[in-house]
């Protein structure tokens, strides 16, 4: 009954704080740019004063990780993220094209349901907090089990300095009753807007099918291709930097070495010279044992574990400072278990004839678990580079650099994310790095256009006009000079008029210290008034 009384109160806790969210999510609309933008910096603040304390409660908590890495994926969160997001325009008018008369209006998603993964729990929650209020969208935070009290401690830095500069309190919450009953309830309750999901394959299966907006990501079983013409030396270390990064906890974490027959030998020295330690086919069988379930998953008691650990559990002898363990295969599949998404610091290798055979090996492991993900190739050639971006079924390829953080955009220039959208080849609906543009719609203004004759937004060019008063001449015996005489003088100062005024345009104008005359029927728009509002910028035509 204990358990049963659980389940309810985490049900209970997920509406009452959905539904909070919603009635704090309208006063959150209201607010301005400016005030967004203050609240967003007071939060990143508070957890870059707090990326190494989060980082040893996400360690002590779980198990997964180590210290150090965890402090550098929050201080990515803290910092980069929010470098990234922070000039975004995501109040107000977006954009306005004066062409075709279209203005573009950010409108905030409602209240996400953010759920968090054990794997990467402080760095993710950070990051959704981020973005999610960086929309002007109230988020309430759905833990993984096992990592509830980090992830509700993270919640909690962040809120006070929020609230402090101007957040709605119930507009960034946590649930501390948390089962799947309580999670599952979050993401299908009516005042839930949108999810943004983290975790397995079941989870965000169930995101897309709650009947809300959602995004999910799959699971990345990331191949890095070294080529002929590589750096080798440089490759191997990215490849181990990236696979030993927080233990593999990283879903965009290499998770196989392909590499040409011709360099074999040189990658494997390298390797070795990286920490890396190769089985042989018994202690293969044994890894694979401590590794993989017999359903084909990575084991959860060997996530985010050290090499040396996993070595012991698997009764294989390696020497100290090991930091990969190396399994050789011949194929792919459920034959060969390692060549999976392990989330932990062991490789498959493969060795092949060429950038042709690389490219099918390749295919074959995105095949088993990885579709849509990313790519690591390492390769001087741009034009293989190309040909794998071209042909590959995944949506970041990441060139010359460890893909663990460089598909999160650490050391590329991707957008800084923690979330990875994998795209239609994965179920997912967008192939995108999340970002807060992800969690506004766009709502447009359209003004009526005559597409019968040519619009222009000014009087005639000089050019024009002379073309224009030689014609009337002609034709109608009109001189020039009347032509022009004909037309009132702008003020001085002024522009020539005009139909449409964005809000560009008065900005220009203020600048060169000038003023817009505006044509009879004139369409100025808000954003525009707001801008000229004190600097006489805008005359009538017939001021």
């Amino acid at each position: 009954m204990a358990l049963e009384d659980g389940d309810l109160r985490s049900i209970q806790e997920a509406r009452s704080l959905a539904a909070r969210a919603r009635v704090a999510q309208r006063a959150l609309a209201e607010l301005s740019q400016e005030q967004i933008d203050r609240i967003v910096d007071a939060m990143a603040q508070a957890a870059r004063g707090e990326v190494e304390r989060l980082a040893q409660l996400a360690c002590e908590e779980t198990g997964f990780g180590n210290v150090a890495d965890k402090t550098r994926k929050n201080r990515f969160c803290a910092e980069d993220v929010h470098a990234f997001i922070r000039p975004m325009r995501t109040v107000g008018v977006l954009r306005e094209d004066v062409q075709r008369r279209v203005v573009e209006i950010a409108e905030p998603m409602g209240v996400v349901a953010a759920i968090i993964p054990s794997t990467n729990p402080t760095s993710t929650t950070i990051y959704k907090a981020l973005i999610s209020i960086k929309a002007r969208n109230a988020v309430v935070m759905s833990p993984h089990p096992a990592a509830r009290k980090c992830i509700v401690e993270t919640v909690r830095v962040m809120h006070g300095p929020a609230v402090a500069a101007g957040l709605p309190p119930d507009a960034l919450a946590c649930l501390e009753q948390v089962t799947i009953e309580g999670t599952q309830e979050l993401m299908r309750c009516r005042d839930t807007g949108v999810i943004l999901a983290t975790g397995g394959i079941g989870l965000v299966r169930a995101a897309y099918s709650s009947g809300k907006p959602a995004y999910g990501v799959g699971p990345g079983n990331v191949p890095a291709y070294i080529h002929e013409s590589a750096d080798v030396p440089r490759a191997v270390r990215d490849v181990i930097a990236g696979k030993t990064f927080d233990y593999g906890t990283l879903c965009s974490s290499e998770q196989s070495i392909v590499c040409d027959e011709k360099i074999r030998d040189q990658v494997v020295a390298e390797v070795k010279k990286n920490g890396g330690f190769f089985l042989d086919a018994e202690q293969i069988a044994a890894v694979s044992r401590v590794v993989v379930t017999p359903r084909r998953l990575a084991n959860p008691a060997i996530v985010g574990k050290a090499a040396t650990t996993i070595a012991k559990l698997a009764g294989v002898d390696v020497p100290e400072g090991t930091r990969v363990l190396v399994a050789p295969l011949e194929g792919v599949g459920r034959d060969y278990p390692l060549s999976i998404e392990k989330l932990s610091p062991v490789l498959a290798f493969y060795s092949v004839a060429d950038w042709h055979e690389g490219c099918e090996r390749c295919l074959e492991l995105l095949r088993f678990g990885g579709t849509g993900h990313t790519l690591g190739i390492h390769c001087q050639d741009d034009a293989i580079i190309r040909e794998f971006a071209l042909k590959k079924p995944v949506f970041r390829i990441v060139a010359n650099t460890q893909t663990s953080m460089g598909a999160t955009g650490n050391t590329t220039g991707l957008a800084p994310s923690m979330s990875l959208g994998c795209g239609a080849y994965a179920g997912n609906i967008t192939s995108d790095n999340i970002t807060p543009l992800h969690l506004i719609n766009v709502k447009r203004l359209a003004y009526a256009i005559d597409r019968q004759a040519p619009r222009v937004s000014a009087a005639p060019s000089g050019e024009l006009r002379e073309r224009v008063a030689s014609f009337l001449e002609e034709r109608l015996g009109a001189a020039p000079a009347k032509a022009e005489a004909a037309a009132p003088a702008p003020p001085r100062g002024a522009s020539e008029s005009v139909d449409f005024v964005a809000e560009d345009d008065v900005r220009r104008a203020i600048r060169e210290g000038r003023k817009i005359r505006l044509s009879p029927g004139a369409i100025v728009t808000p954003a525009a008034r707001d801008v000229a509002e004190g600097h006489e910028v805008l005359v009538r035509a017939d001021a």
